[in-house]
């Protein structure tokens, strides 16, 4: 189907022989299984609500994950790092060092002053999740727009991943007015996050770009 000269492809697949509990997901399955099971159930004893909101809302992304899975068809490199993405996101919430949980860390200090605090463990935990976000969404728009240029193939995945990331500010902000004694910072935290998000998104499809220009080559 042509859309601004553009040729759509949507993938056709034999049901019969594309099962989607491959050795490889079910491994994926069974991890992320896991730690949601073992996080979840820390949370719930801790009181911590406002994670129990945020296992909830990645159970959400993870139906949605896997009901596309048969058009998207993305690679179990892509999903063991959506997993890993879930993995780093609870440990930021589950883990104390100190008085303050690991994504309040400051893993170097570029710069200090309250909210505008650089490089926190929370902003790389963003730059990471919006670069494989990114990357999943390159994958797909690589196999249903085969005729995409490199330019589109760069934009069209990150503004979409970037997208994303804003859905995300909006379930903390969810979080934040609904249960008490929820703060995940303010102006400064919310625009550090969100440079973050962009950084990875388009460094994710810059690289993928730059590496099928050097394998061609």
């Amino acid at each position: 189907m042509p859309l601004c000269g553009i040729e759509l492809q949507f993938p056709r697949y034999n049901y019969a022989m594309t099962s989607l509990l491959t050795p490889g997901r079910i491994k994926i399955a069974l991890f992320t299984g896991l730690y949601i099971l073992g996080f979840g159930s820390w949370f719930i004893a801790q009181g911590n609500y406002e994670f129990v909101w945020y296992v909830a809302t990645m159970l959400v992304f993870i139906v949605i994950i896997v009901s596309t899975l048969r058009t998207s068809n993305l690679s179990d490199r892509i999903l063991w790092l959506l997993s890993i993405w879930g993995l780093l996101h609870m440990l930021g919430g589950g883990i104390r060092i100190g008085d303050h949980v690991l994504y309040a860390q400051i893993l170097y200090p570029f710069h200090v002053d309250g909210d505008f605090t650089v490089l926190k463990y929370d902003q790389v935990v963003h730059a990471f999740g919006f670069a494989v976000a990114a990357a999943a969404l390159h994958h797909i728009v690589s196999k249903m727009a085969p005729t995409m240029g490199r330019f589109g193939r760069i934009m069209f995945p990150a503004l979409a991943s970037m997208g994303l990331s804003v859905v995300n500010e909006i379930i903390e902000f969810i979080a934040f007015l609904a249960l008490p004694g929820t703060w995940v910072g303010g102006y400064f935290n919310l625009e550090l996050d969100l440079v973050a998000n962009t950084l990875g998104a388009f460094a994710a499809v810059i690289l993928i770009e730059l590496f099928r220009l050097k394998n061609r080559s």
